[in-house]
């Protein structure tokens, strides 16, 4: 079982992660959506597509960004579909 842990919160927990590049891709049904909001920031990977971004709010505390997904993913990261990943301070493990 994987989880991801901030600010004394489970974010996520898993048996069904995707390791891509050393990062954990949670399905998003395994993550506490009650604790994500969408964030407009975006950036590009050049073999997986374009990313965008969830900001993690857990007992009044903030974490811009320390969340992202692929929402349309190219071919060749298919299968992070539907997964979200974290970073910025979040313990994965």
């Amino acid at each position: 079982m994987v989880e991801a842990k901030w600010n004394g919160s489970r974010i996520a927990s898993s048996d069904d992660t995707v390791v891509v590049e050393g990062n954990h891709y949670f399905p998003l049904e395994s993550v506490d959506a009650s604790l994500l909001r969408p964030s407009d920031t975006t950036s590009v990977c050049p073999w997986k597509g374009t990313a965008h971004y969830y900001s993690l709010h857990v007992d009044g505390a903030v974490n811009t960004d320390a969340a992202w997904y692929y929402s349309d993913p190219k071919k060749e990261a298919e299968a992070i579909r539907g997964r979200v990943a974290f970073w910025k301070g979040v313990a994965v493990g």
